[in-house]
């Protein structure tokens, strides 16, 4: 009997439409969100993948503000580049928006209004620092200072980049405005708080329910409810973002964006579901009993999905919290922590100048920081690339249409009669696959990739035992068995690439035809094969030196 879909959430850290991703991002969150969504669609689970274009942080502003032009003209300079890099790099989003629609605006006064209602958002007077040379309050990231953790000197007011602790800035050591340089005073001033000491007690039951999730995420999220939850602002004193929905409290304040940009799951989902005519529809991702939630995030975001956001979805109520929050670690550059604001590590768009699309994704989905900060390079992308995807799978899928092309009359062979060791190749195979979509379904990605590699090198092992080439000359039948079982092994391998590589697997649909489900599908005996191109390039390194694409 076959298990009923299931409806799974896969939702997707918002990036900042303040300046151009990196590589970090990329292997942090985008593309393991791809890889998963990929394999669920294969398994036959609903998948709702969501995410958009940050345009309401303060970096926006910031970046206005040094340039000259509108927080909007920044904003939508981004958001466009950041759909030109997913379409790029085929990232299958079910829904990828902004919070600057309508619909997430009315989306977060909603959340906004049924917190206050219910108590759990207050109005109180705090202290906020305010640049006396430049006449305004300042958002927390219009200010600098030492970080009172790890004595980072560049941290910002909301958060340390070098150690990933959340901040408030009056903790900074030495705080200065990064409008005028000059040293904040503390001021008074209005704002609504998000009462997360209200969730403490059942915030703390529920991660110590969580099992199997990454040990540095659980350790995480621990740390802040063992050092007591705090109440935090959720307004700041801003003209960029969404509007505060209670009357007389300020044209000059706004919704904090760490409130409303998660805040963005729900929106984006009532977004899609409109989409489809069926305003109701994302209810069986949100409301569903046997509904699964998967959040691929950096670990600098982490207390947001696993504290703040649950507790903001408990207030509200009859909303599901996260299944699983899979936060990556770090992506290192030569060991520098890859950061759009410092400038390490290439950009997206670098990236895919330098390298193809499948060669770029298999590079960073080998490695992926799932449980420890990972260094990467050029070089070693290239290594990858080479070494890996050109000289195991590629030249394997060569090899083997090449000689099904050249001595089986370009046609898929009869299956004939198979050895012992022809069917324990396919059984492997197809033990590959189950392997893989265990460790994908538990975001193993990394695991996962090896699992497909190791798969497409034991059929390498078997053609260099088998030896087809000289069979054809003194056992045709046999070679013809031998390569009958070798396609129909890379047949079932290519299902395990799939997720990885979606444009070297879209050309072996159109050799071998489409996957159509995470199993090694039938090829019919008499199938024309025609005669393959190579899969990938090599990646010239001397040309890669030299700053040129390979």
């Amino acid at each position: 009997m076959s298990t009923p879909p299931v409806p799974i959430l896969v939702a997707v850290a918002w990036p900042y439409a303040s300046g151009s991703r990196h590589l970090g991002h990329l292997a942090g969150a985008y593309l393991p969100a791809d890889v998963f969504a990929r394999f669920q669609r294969l398994a036959g689970n609903r998948v709702l993948m969501v995410s958009g274009s940050d345009v309401h942080g303060t970096p926006i502003t910031v970046r206005a503000d040094a340039e000259g032009v509108t927080p909007a003209e920044i904003a939508d300079r981004y958001h466009a580049e950041f759909l030109d890099a997913w379409e790029r790099l085929a990232i299958t989003w079910d829904c990828y928006t902004s919070t600057g629609t309508e619909n997430h605006g009315a989306v977060t006064h909603d959340m906004f209004l049924r917190l206050l209602e219910k108590g759990h958002i207050d109005r109180r007077t705090g202290e906020q620092f305010f640049d006396v040379e430049a006449g305004r309050f300042l958002p927390d990231r219009y200010i600098e200072g030492t970080c009172p953790h790890c004595g980072y000197a560049e941290a910002r007011g909301d958060q340390c980049e070098d150690c990933g602790r959340t901040l408030d800035p009056e903790e900074l050591l030495g705080p200065r405005s990064k409008i005028t340089g000059a040293e904040p005073e503390v001021r008074s001033t209005d704002h609504f708080y998000l009462r997360l000491s209200d969730f403490e007690e059942s915030l703390g039951a529920w991660l110590d329910g969580r099992e199997g999730w990454r040990r540095h995420v659980l350790n995480f999220s621990k740390g802040w409810i063992e050092e007591g939850l705090q109440d935090r602002a959720i307004t700041r004193d801003l003209d960029w973002g969404i509007t505060v929905p209670v009357d007389g409290f300020g044209d000059d304040k706004r919704i904090y964006v760490w409130f409303e940009a998660v805040i963005g799951y729900l929106s984006a989902a009532k977004e899609w579901a409109r989409r489809q005519g069926d305003p109701e529809a994302w209810r069986d991702w949100w409301e569903g009993d046997d509904a699964r939630s998967v959040y691929f995030i950096g670990k600098d975001n982490i207390p947001f999905h696993t504290i703040i956001w649950p507790a903001m979805l408990t207030g509200y109520g009859d909303l599901n919290l996260p299944t699983d929050v899979p936060a990556n670690q770090y992506l290192t550059f030569k060991g520098g922590k890859a950061s759009a604001s410092r400038g390490v590590g290439l950009t997206i768009g670098e990236g895919l100048r330098l390298f193809e699309p499948d060669a770029l994704r298999y590079a960073l989905a080998a490695s992926f920081p799932e449980q420890s900060d990972t260094d990467i390079s050029v070089e070693e992308i290239a290594r990858r690339t080479n070494d890996e995807l050109v000289a195991t799978w590629g030249n394997l899928v060569n090899r083997v249409l090449s000689m099904v092309n050249a001595m089986c009359d370009g046609v898929v062979p009869e299956p004939g009669d198979r050895t012992d060791a022809d069917l324990a190749l396919l059984a492997g195979v197809d033990a590959a696959l189950v392997t893989a979509a265990d460790q994908i379904d538990r975001v193993e990605l990394r695991a996962a990739l090896r699992t497909a590699m190791e798969a497409a090198a034991e059929v390498n092992a078997y053609l260099n035992v088998t030896e087809p080439w000289k069979l054809a000359r003194t056992d045709p039948d046999r070679a013809r068995v031998v390569l009958g079982t070798a396609l129909d092994a890379v047949n079932g391998v290519r299902v395990a690439f799939s997720p990885y590589l979606p444009f070297s697997s879209s050309v072996l649909e159109e050799v071998l035809g489409p996957v159509e489900g995470w199993h090694r599908p039938e090829l019919s005996p008499g199938r024309p094969i025609d005669k393959p191109t190579p899969l990938f390039a090599k990646v010239d390194l001397e040309a890669l030196e030299s700053g040129e694409p390979g």
